[in-house]
């Protein structure tokens, strides 16, 4: 059994690529010793890309998961044999999807700072992603969008930090989150900081700054219950 795969991703987001050993590989996916692959978590889809061994051989990457231990899988296209323990590979993204994931991700965190109601569900997507509010308010879509976009435009910096679950403890305003709490148990817990706009747990992978989001539009408002509100945003070109 591996020891885990060491997440490089959370440390540089905009690592396209690394040079990694192939721990196990089966039926569930391939585990390498480390990986730029983001595992599906936190509302924001498993990465997609390929595996490349020195003489040319590729495997797509169809999806990334959690597996146990601390070990991440990439799923590869069914009926493809996967590479063999031992091998070396350069592990490469699908860089522009993986991009879009980014912005749209520091996106719904601005939604959440504009929108100050507890977040009661989630979805990053490339081209559209959601909120879920816990109100009965109305929202007003375009004051929600030019709320957004001057934070955008403000340039603020994007940057995590750690504490531990004690730290956390002794601050519990910090998760907005009603539905899914973050991960306890493994000594420290990752926060995303956007300068003076928002501090919360967060293990996703976002932009350095809020103008890199770029444009983005409320696209639609619903009521999915007596409580909750879903509120859509979408990248403007």
């Amino acid at each position: 059994m591996s020891t885990g795969t060491e997440p490089l991703f959370q440390q540089d987001a905009y690592l396209r690529s690394c040079e990694a050993r192939v721990v196990e590989a089966g039926p569930d996916g391939v585990v390498l010793d480390r990986t730029v692959f983001y595992p599906l978590g936190g509302g924001q889809p498993g990465d997609t890309g390929v595996l490349r061994a020195a003489d040319g051989r590729e495997w797509r990457v169809a999806d990334t998961r959690k597996g146990e231990a601390g070990c991440i899988l990439h799923k590869l296209e069914e009926g493809v044999a996967p590479p063999a323990a031992g091998e070396a590979v350069e592990a490469a993204l699908d860089w522009d999807r993986r991009h879009a994931h980014m912005r749209m991700h520091t996106a719904l965190h601005l939604l959440g700072s504009v929108l100050r109601y507890g977040v009661t569900g989630g979805q990053v997507g490339a081209e559209r992603s959601r909120l879920d509010f816990d109100t009965q308010d109305e929202i007003d879509k375009d004051r929600v969008t030019a709320a957004i976009n001057a934070l955008v435009a403000a340039d603020s910096a994007v940057s995590s930090t750690w504490i531990t679950d004690e730290d956390l403890d002794r601050q519990p305003e910090l998760v907005r989150t009603m539905s899914v709490q973050p991960p306890r148990g493994v000594g420290r817990i990752r926060l995303l900081d956007i300068a003076g706009v928002d501090l919360q747990p967060c293990g996703g992978t976002h932009v350095r700054s809020t103008a890199e989001i770029g444009p983005l539009v409320v696209t639609k408002v619903e009521s999915k219950g007596r409580r909750n509100k879903r509120v859509y945003v979408a990248l403007v070109g």
